[in-house]
C-alpha cells in the first residue's frame, strides 16, 4: 500500500558495522540505533545477524529480542538461517519476518517448509543476484511474501525480470534516485547505506515522495483545525496517555500551528500559555512523546493523544502529571492486566525479599522442577474441572494455574509485557 524507507542494522559482535564486507563499528549499542531509526520515522528496520559461531550467534539473537522490543517498528531478521529452528528463533526474537539467504542453496531447500509453517507472510527471501529470481520463480511465487535484493549493482536488471515486491538496497544516492525507484511498481521499499545515512531526513524524504506521486506512510489529520471548538484564547486541550498501559501522563494546549506541527513531525507539540511560544515535548530534556494515536471527543473541543513516552512525562521526573491524591476510596482493582501486573509484582518481591510461611517463597525454594510440577497439576485440574457443569471450578482452577504461571515467568525474568507484545504480534 505504502512505499517504504528501511533502515538496515549489520550486527556483528554486539556492534553495529558498517556493512556486509566493512566491519568498521558504527554504534556500539544497536538496540538504542534500532529505538534512533524508528523514531525518525522510519517504516521497517532490516537486521542482518553477521555473527560467527553458535555462541555469537545466540547473543545476537538476545540483541535482536531487545531490539524488536524497544524499535516499535516491524523488523526483518536476516542472516545466519541454516534450517527452520533458526527461522524461528528470529520470528520468536519479536521479528516480523524472517529472511532465507537464496546465494545459499540451503535456504532455497527450506523455503517451502517454513512458509508452511510459519506463514507465508512471515518469509522473505534475499537474492544477491537478478538470476536467483529466475531460477526460483515459482517457488517464491508459492512460498515468499517479498525480495530483499542486497546488492545494488543487480538493481537494474532486477526491476526488468521481477514481478514480485522487492525491497532494493543502494549506496548514497540522490534524491532525484530514490524517487526514481520508488516509482517503479515492483519496488516496495528502500534499505541501505542511502536510508541510513539519511535517517534524520527520512519524513522530509516522505514529503518529496508524496510532492511527487508517491504513496508513502505519513501522519494525515483526518480532522482540519477550523473543524476544532477553541476555548477563549484559541486553544485546544490535549490529554495526554501512554499507548501501552492507559496512563494518563499529562495535560496541555495546542494552537494551529502546534496541531499542524504535531500532525507533520509525529512528535506531541504544544502552545505554552506561560511562554507564549510553541514547545516541543522532550526538546530540553530528551523526554519526547512520540504520537501514536490522536482523536477529538464528541464535541471536538478536547483531543486524546496516545504517544509512546521517552522518559518522564512530568517537570518533576515522574513519569505521570497526576500522582497528587486528594481523595481515595478503597476498591477491588478488576483491570485484567492490572491485575496481572500487581500479582505479578508481590510475586517478584516474594523472591527478592523472602518472607517466612510463604507459599510464593516455598516454591522458588524448591526450585524450577517443583514450579513445574505444581503447574502440570494445576493444568490437569482445569481439565478435569471443564468437564464438571459447575463453571466456578473452572475458574477456580484457572486462577491456581494462572498464579502458579506467573511464578514461573518471575523464575525466568519474562515480564506481561513480553507475553502481551508477543500475543498482540500473533
Amino acid at each position: 500500500m505504502y512505499k517504504q524507507l528501511i533502515p538496515c542494522i549489520y550486527l556483528y559482535k554486539g556492534n553495529a558495522v558498517k556493512d556486509f564486507n566493512d566491519k568498521t563499528i558504527l554504534d556500539t549499542n544497536p538496540v538504542a540505533l534500532a529505538k534512533y531509526y524508528s523514531d525518525n520515522n522510519a517504516d521497517e528496520l532490516i537486521v542482518y545477524d553477521l555473527s560467527e559461531g553458535d555462541a555469537e550467534h545466540e547473543e545476537a539473537l538476545d540483541i535482536i529480542k531487545d531490539i524488536c522490543a524497544e524499535a516499535e517498528i516491524p523488523v526483518i531478521g536476516a542472516g545466519n538461517v541454516h534450517r527452520m529452528e533458526d527461522i524461528k528463533k528470529l520470528l520468536y526474537a519479536g521479528c516480523k519476518k524472517a529472511a532465507l539467504n537464496y546465494s545459499k542453496e540451503g535456504n532455497i531447500e527450506i523455503t517451502a517448509e517454513v512458509s508452511k509453517k510459519f506463514g507465508k507472510d512471515k518469509i522473505v527471501a534475499c537474492i544477491t543476484e537478478p538470476g536467483e529470481i529466475i531460477e526460483n520463480e515459482a517457488l517464491i511465487e508459492a512460498y515468499v511474501d517479498e525480495l530483499i535484493l542486497v546488492k545494488e549493482k543487480g538493481i537494474k536488471d532486477a526491476i526488468m525480470i521481477s514481478r514480485f515486491p522487492m525491497i532494493v538496497s543502494v549506496p548514497e544516492v540522490s534524491l532525484d534516485k530514490i524517487l526514481e525507484l520508488l516509482s517503479r511498481d515492483n519496488i516496495c521499499g528502500i534499505s541501505g547505506y542511502a536510508i541510513n545515512e539519511n535517517a534524520k531526513e527520512l519524513l522530509a524524504i516522505k514529503s518529496l515522495c508524496q510532492s511527487n506521486g508517491i504513496s508513502v506512510n505519513t501522519f494525515e489529520a483526518k480532522i482540519a483545525w477550523e473543524e476544532f471548538k477553541l476555548n477563549s484564547d484559541g486553544h485546544v486541550t490535549v490529554v495526554v496517555q501512554d499507548y501501552k498501559t492507559d496512563e494518563v501522563l499529562m495535560v496541555a494546549y495546542m494552537n494551529e500551528e502546534a496541531y499542524n506541527m504535531t500532525i507533520k513531525t509525529g512528535k506531541m507539540t504544544y502552545y505554552s500559555r506561560s511562554r507564549d511560544e510553541l514547545w516541543i515535548k522532550g526538546d530540553t530534556s530528551g523526554h519526547y512523546q512520540y504520537v501514536k494515536s490522536l482523536t477529538a471527543d464528541c464535541d471536538k473541543d478536547t483531543i486524546l493523544a496516545k504517544v509512546s513516552q521517552i522518559g518522564a512525562a512530568c517537570h518533576t521526573g515522574s513519569h505521570s502529571c497526576f500522582f497528587n491524591e486528594i481523595m481515595a476510596k478503597d476498591y477491588e482493582e478488576t483491570n485484567p492486566i492490572k491485575v496481572f501486573e500487581q500479582v505479578y509484582e508481590v510475586i517478584q518481591d516474594r523472591k527478592i525479599h523472602p518472607k517466612d510461611g510463604s507459599y510464593t517463597n516455598y516454591l522458588f525454594d524448591k526450585g524450577l522442577d517443583k514450579i513445574l510440577k505444581k503447574l502440570g497439576e494445576e493444568a490437569t485440574e482445569i481439565v478435569i474441572a471443564a468437564k464438571n457443569p459447575n463453571r466456578n471450578e473452572v475458574k477456580y482452577e484457572i486462577s491456581d494455574f494462572l498464579y502458579h504461571m506467573m511464578v514461573l515467568m518471575v523464575e525466568k525474568n519474562i515480564s506481561w509485557e513480553e507475553i502481551t507484545t508477543e500475543l498482540a504480534r500473533r
